[in-house]
């Protein structure tokens, strides 16, 4: 569910009009709906109200600071990959006990200033990084909770460029040489085992790859525990998926992921944490833009947007379906007819939809992407020489731009010419 729906023929956020939005910050432009983002991980806070949990929003899904903000003070803890997620977690109020830092190369820097600024846990990812943190947390004084995250060989079902959890991807260690792993934790200064941590990949529509990932953890969780080590925690990831296309049968929901999550390791004892972005986010925003000209080719339309790749890289990196319709309510019974809807960067790939079949629509028109809430303005860059794609939050009635578009002198004015460039 969202609250992106038509009244009185327009397409709304919440209750304000998308054509009012347009008109105001002009598009393209991102559009969230905080009403969608809050029910979506009070979903997930409901899925796991039978024992103690923390719902950690994965902040790589979409990363506004405002977003953060509405979400922490709702009682997310969040997940973050780097020290600048951290620093937009801080920013927007979140306190260190409820960030968890994953990422499967975190640097010096990143270590110590999260370690002198607070955090809940760091989930290691390799042996080099559990030698260099305990080094460096030695160094600074402190004991730092940790995590292993280990890499179960189940295969998430999801596209390749999003799965976490086979033995061929980068993330984590072998499961089977786990046991050997936190032996030597234990062993290091400055590191205090809290738990054990799993991500087997983004997108997920089938609640089987969980069950048996988390099976895996179960087992080892208890031949852990038998080892001496004190399992508090289990961060059992993100990963579940969104309806992107409505036609489809929608994936499972949250409360069904919940249950799985019970009924594998629900009898252990442990704090569960979670790590949901994309399901939080997805439905959540939308991208607005509007048609610049309507071009006919041979054997094919287009419609060209003044969104680009840039702004929404999804269909041209992974061939992401991306459900997209008129703001202007189409009439019932109205005719359509196939487009390719494509942007005007200088790139075949520049394409979020062929043959998709359409209302007639004319330059000047606005159409909105769905489901663009998450992974959508934070992939976006200024290629082309195109100004970062602005973001906008609507509450109720009220509207804010939360990111503002810069201007053309803004983007040029971060270069610099040497100055023996400018020398006679």
């Amino acid at each position: 569910m969202d609250h992106f729906l038509y009244r009185d023929g327009i397409l709304h956020a919440e209750d304000v009009p998308l054509t009012e939005i347009a008109a105001q910050v002009g598009t393209p432009v991102y559009v969230y709906s905080a009403a969608t983002l809050l029910r979506h991980y009070r979903l997930f806070d409901e899925a796991l109200a039978w024992g103690p949990h923390l719902v950690c929003y994965a902040v790589k899904a979409a990363s506004n600071v405002a977003i953060l903000k509405l979400l922490g003070d709702a009682g997310a803890g969040m997940d973050v990959v780097s020290e600048g997620e951290y620093r937009r977690a801080r920013a927007a109020g979140v306190p260190g006990e409820r960030i968890v830092f994953s990422g499967v190369g975190k640097t010096e820097a990143e270590m110590r200033h999260v370690l002198a600024d607070g955090v809940r846990q760091i989930n290691l990812e390799s042996e080099p990084e559990m030698r260099q943190l305990s080094r460096i947390a030695a160094e600074m004084g402190v004991e730092v909770p940790v995590t292993v995250r280990v890499n179960p060989d189940v295969d998430a079902k999801t596209h390749e460029k999003i799965s976490t959890g086979k033995s061929e991807n980068k993330f984590g260690i072998p499961i089977a040489k786990a046991r050997e792993v936190y032996r030597e934790i234990a062993a290091l200064p400055g590191l205090r085992v809290v738990g054990i941590d799993v991500h087997i990949g983004s997108q997920l529509v089938d609640l089987e790859p969980f069950r048996l990932a988390y099976r895996k953890v179960a087992d080892l969780t208890e031949a852990l525990r038998a080892d001496g080590h004190a399992i508090e925690r289990l961060d059992l990831g993100g990963g579940l998926g969104i309806p992107y296309a409505r036609s489809n049968l929608a994936p499972p929901v949250p409360m069904d992921y919940g249950q799985v999550i019970r009924d594998e390791v629900g009898h252990l004892g442990c704090e569960i944490e979670i790590e949901p972005g994309r399901l939080i986010a997805g439905n959540a925003g939308i991208l607005l833009t509007r048609t610049i000209f309507v071009k006919e080719g041979e054997g094919r339309d287009f419609l060209i947007v003044d969104a680009a790749m840039n702004d929404l890289i999804r269909p041209a990196m992974y061939g992401a379906h991306h459900d997209i319709e008129p703001v202007r309510e189409p009439a019932p019974g109205s005719v359509r007819r196939p487009y390719d809807i494509v942007g005007p960067v200088c790139e075949s790939g520049d394409t979020f939809a062929k043959g998709r079949d359409m209302v007639p629509l004319g330059a000047g028109d606005l159409i909105a992407f769905r489901s663009a809430g998450a992974y959508g303005a934070v992939m976006a860059s200024e290629y082309n020489s195109r100004p970062l794609v602005p973001e906008v939050l609507v509450s109720g009635d009220d509207m804010a731009v939360i990111r503002a578009r810069p201007s053309f002198e803004e983007m040029i004015s971060r270069d610099t010419i040497p100055e023996w460039l400018n020398t006679p």
